[in-house]
């Protein structure tokens, strides 16, 4: 099976940090330039080192918070993880992505202690009307150029439109060479898609002369997702200084798992 990234091998510091480098395939190769890797894959190697770094059987990670400082090039990366919060209830974690010299992401995760809440567990989100298999395929998004769009299978609800709707997806890429994909890291890696579910801007559609990459993805989980199919019921929305949200409920098959959010820059494209 064909993979994001290759793991070209990983050091254990002595403060317990670990240090982990990867070779990113073309399938990895991002929108906006096609120099640099996608964010979806990018999120979904750095779920992977957070997910694997100390586990502790009674925690699990609730949110993950990314913050993009620059173009991740389409390079070779190393992934510093460390615990910048120890605790026997509540936990941080950290993983860096850095490439060519310099840092790119910054991804934070809390981990939370689990117990039974069964009896007083419920849910505002609504299940999805259709489940992927009931839904007609969904190429619009192939438009968008780069070799991870090009991994995805998508399928559409039929109201979806541009600003809100919703869209499903998967790929039948592992995401580390050798290493089986668990499904929490295969759906957040797919996550940062949410900006292209519903553009207001491109592909077509109003002005495709705009440009509106993110600059951090933000996802809260309130169970682990489970299976192979993200689906992502979004919402797009642009303000008028160049600043814009984009927001969406996360839903795998057994029903909404939780929320991302992510800030927009939103400008010319480069002529």
């Amino acid at each position: 099976m064909s993979a994001y990234y290759h793991l070209i091998n990983r050091e254990w510091q002595a403060d317990g940090s670990s240090l982990a480098h990867y070779h990113p395939t073309d399938h990895t190769q991002g929108t906006w330039n096609p120099d640099d890797q996608h964010m979806s894959s990018a999120t979904g190697l750095l779920t992977h080192e957070l997910s694997e770094f100390a586990v502790q059987a009674n925690m699990r990670i609730a949110r993950i918070s990314l913050d993009i400082l620059g173009q991740i090039p389409l390079d070779d990366s190393t992934i510093t993880t460390r615990c910048i919060r120890p605790g026997r209830t509540i936990e941080l974690i950290e993983a860096v992505l850095s490439s060519r010299g310099r840092d790119c992401i910054i991804a934070r995760a809390w981990r939370l202690i689990t117990q039974d809440t069964s009896s007083i567990a419920g849910l505002e989100d609504q299940q999805a009307l259709h489940q992927p298999d009931e839904l007609a395929e969904w190429q619009e998004m192939h438009k968008w150029p780069g070799g991870f769009i090009k991994t995805l299978r998508l399928v559409s609800e039929p109201e979806r439109r541009p600003g809100r709707g919703m869209v499903w997806m998967t790929n039948n890429v592992e995401m580390i060479a050798g290493v089986t994909t668990s499904d929490l890291v295969h759906i957040l890696g797919m996550v940062d898609t949410a900006n292209g579910v519903v553009p207001r801007a491109g592909l077509g559609l109003n002005d495709s002369a705009w440009m509106f990459p993110n600059t951090d993805l933000q996802i809260h989980m309130h169970r682990l997702p489970k299976g192979r199919w993200l689906g992502i019921e979004a919402v797009q929305q642009y303000g008028t200084d160049g600043i814009g949200i984009t927001s969406a409920v996360l839903h795998d098959v057994h029903g909404p798992f939780g929320r991302s959010e992510q800030i927009l820059t939103i400008r010319p494209l480069p002529v």
